[in-house]
């Protein structure tokens, strides 16, 4: 299985890594379901109040570990949610909070490059 490097622009610099793109379409997949958890969880039920939905918690074991994590239960829309992202290997971890919909464009742009 072939590894191109995925570059995630952060709010302060980027990050490459070795990832896969079946990884990147499982990330993808992960995020379309994630979507459907921000919009449910923007609709008020009948009680008045929102309806509480699981966070998304994605994880990726390669030459490096990745996770992605988002609650979407604080943010007002997708536009506005951010991701919580851990990338690390026996030598290096990296914690940092990106935007969701910047996530989505560096996945469709590393996958029209995989492809």
């Amino acid at each position: 299985m072939s590894t191109t490097p995925l570059k995630l622009n952060l709010a302060d610099g980027s990050v490459s890594f070795s990832f896969t793109a079946s990884a990147a379409q499982d990330l993808k997949n992960a995020i379309a379901q994630f979507m459907q958890s921000l919009k449910a969880a923007t609709q008020v039920s009948g009680s008045g109040k929102p309806s509480l939905q699981k966070p998304m918690e994605y994880q990726f074991s390669g030459e490096v570990f990745l996770e992605v994590f988002c609650n979407p239960n604080i943010y007002a829309s997708p536009f506005a949610a951010k991701v919580l992202i851990t990338l690390r290997d026996e030598r290096i971890r990296l914690s940092t909070e990106a935007e969701l919909t910047r996530l989505i464009d560096d996945l469709n742009e590393y996958l029209e490059q995989a492809g």
